[in-house]
Formats: C-alpha cells, sequence, structure tokens
C-alpha cells in the first residue's frame, strides 16, 4: 500500500517542452499552408 501513495507525475517542463515540439513545426506548417494557398488566390 505504501507504493500506491507515491506517484510519478510528469513535470510542467515536460509538458512545455513536448508542446513545443509538436506545436512549433505544426505552426510552421500550417502558415507555410496559408502563404503557399494565398498564391492560388492571387
Amino acid at each position: 500500500m505504501a507504493d500506491t501513495d507515491r506517484q510519478t507525475g510528469t513535470q510542467a517542463w515536460q509538458l512545455v517542452l513536448a508542446w513545443a515540439w509538436v506545436g512549433i513545426p505544426l505552426t510552421l506548417g500550417v502558415i507555410q499552408t496559408l502563404i503557399n494557398g494565398m498564391k492560388l488566390f492571387q
């Protein structure tokens, strides 16, 4: 029972790093897609 009291959670900095790892390339890809898509409608 003593082992169940100890929980290891994800640290805040790990969450920030993980979201940055995914979010930055995703955002850049969306921006690049929008820029290239605007070329079609000019």
